[in-house]
Parts: C-alpha cells; sequence; structure tokens
C-alpha cells in the first residue's frame, strides 16, 4: 500500500515557475514508477511525466518537454515535478501516481491546484 500526497501547487503568472511534490507513504515506495498526470476542466487526464523505481528513465511528454523535469529522492520518499516557463494551458489540477507491473496508477493522490495565469 502506498499513499502519496501532493504539495506546491498554487497561482503564478505565465513565465514563471513552481515545483510540486509528492511525498509517499510505504517501505516499496521505490519499487514504482511515480508518474504525474494532469486534468484541466472538461479535458481528459493527460500523462505528464513518469519517473523510474531508480530515477534513471524518465518520460515526459511532447506538451512540456523542455519545460518540466521530474526528479525522485528514494531516501524522501519523494518525487517532484519542476515546471518552468509555465503558460495558462498548463492550468490544471496535478496529480501523483504510483505504479508497478506495467502499469501507471495503482495508487494516487488527491491532487494540487496550478493556475497559471496570463
Amino acid at each position: 500500500q502506498v499513499q502519496l500526497v501532493e504539495s506546491g501547487g498554487g497561482l503564478v503568472q505565465a513565465g514563471g515557475s513552481l515545483r510540486l511534490s509528492c511525498a509517499a507513504s510505504g517501505r516499496t515506495f521505490s519499487s514504482y514508477v511515480i508518474s504525474w498526470f494532469r486534468q484541466a476542466p472538461g479535458k481528459e487526464r493527460e500523462l505528464v511525466t513518469a519517473i523510474t523505481s531508480t530515477g534513471i528513465s524518465t518520460y515526459v511528454a511532447d506538451s512540456v518537454k523542455g519545460r518540466f523535469r521530474t526528479s525522485r529522492d528514494n531516501a524522501k520518499n519523494t518525487v517532484y515535478l519542476r515546471m518552468n516557463s509555465l503558460k495558462p494551458e498548463d492550468t490544471a489540477v496535478y496529480y501523483c501516481a504510483a505504479g508497478a507491473s506495467g502499469g501507471l496508477g495503482d495508487y494516487w493522490g488527491q491532487g494540487t491546484q496550478v493556475t497559471v495565469s496570463s
């Protein structure tokens, strides 16, 4: 069982930066792939980034490539999403998710709101 808690969301002007954190409980955190998803009003949930258990490999969606970066600190049971050059279209609720055995969403956090003003 893994419990995830996101933090770091807020209101930022276009061009600004935020760092989201996903803190996890559970001794097996380091064995999970951790992903960041986002969902804007009226839109489907979108996979933004994913990072493997060791942190060696990551996935970044084309829509945020070059602006967003994910990293993890297994000693702190925490995954981060650094978001730079934010755009109004990045406005969404951001969720972290933990997955194993090929899946990405075995466990989900409650989400954190990111709002980018123009």
